[in-house]
């Protein structure tokens, strides 16, 4: 796939991340109302980038159920200057039941360019993903198609006031109309 045509894709799968579809890998959930996803209005973008695969690329098992579920190595780029923090996100669009959240972090420092593998910034808080448990859960798609993997990355102009194991619905309602800039990474895993 053409370079152009990834940041296509990787634009309309920040766009269906930004619609605020939240439910379970294996079951469960529900779809968020829209009036709860932060609207895609942000003019700039966040180059998002992994030592340990290239946007598209699959993810090594490493970073997985299957491995040691450690979180993979993130790079963010362009990150405007006047930003208050950033805010990750994970989420598989292509679970069986909607959207699967992996990982939820808010109150990255913005002057943060790179975490290591399995590693969470100093000020740094964890919501709650869709396992049930604050903190990352790697991808652990059921058996056949591999499904995506977004990383999300979101620069605020405000900290969004979050109590401890917040939802990724609750930080999308935080974000909305606070987005300067944002950028994606797509990997893929299955089994």
């Amino acid at each position: 796939m053409r370079r152009t045509s990834r940041r296509k894709v990787s634009a309309l799968v920040a766009a269906a991340v930004l619609l605020g579809l939240t439910a379970g890998c294996a079951g469960g959930g529900g779809a968020a109302a829209a009036s709860a996803a932060p609207t895609p209005s942000a003019s700039k973008t966040i180059t998002v980038s992994s030592r340990a695969f290239e946007d598209g690329g699959t993810i090594p098992r490493r970073y997985t159920c299957d491995g040691e579920n450690v979180s993979p190595p993130l790079d963010f780029d362009g990150v405007p200057g006047d930003s208050a923090e950033l805010v990750l996100l994970v989420e598989d669009p292509d679970a069986p039941h909607g959207t699967f959240v992996h990982w939820v972090v808010w109150g990255i420092d913005p002057h943060e360019t790179a975490l290591g593998a399995g590693e969470l910034p100093n000020g740094a808080a964890q919501g709650r993903n869709g396992f049930g448990k604050r903190g990352y859960g790697g991808p652990c798609p059921p058996e056949g198609k591999p499904h995506r993997y977004v990383f999300s990355v979101f620069a605020a102009d405000e900290k969004p006031a979050l109590p401890m194991g917040a939802s990724a619905d609750d930080v999308k309602r935080a974000l909305t109309g606070h987005i300067t800039a944002y950028g994606t990474l797509v990997g893929r895993y299955g089994r």
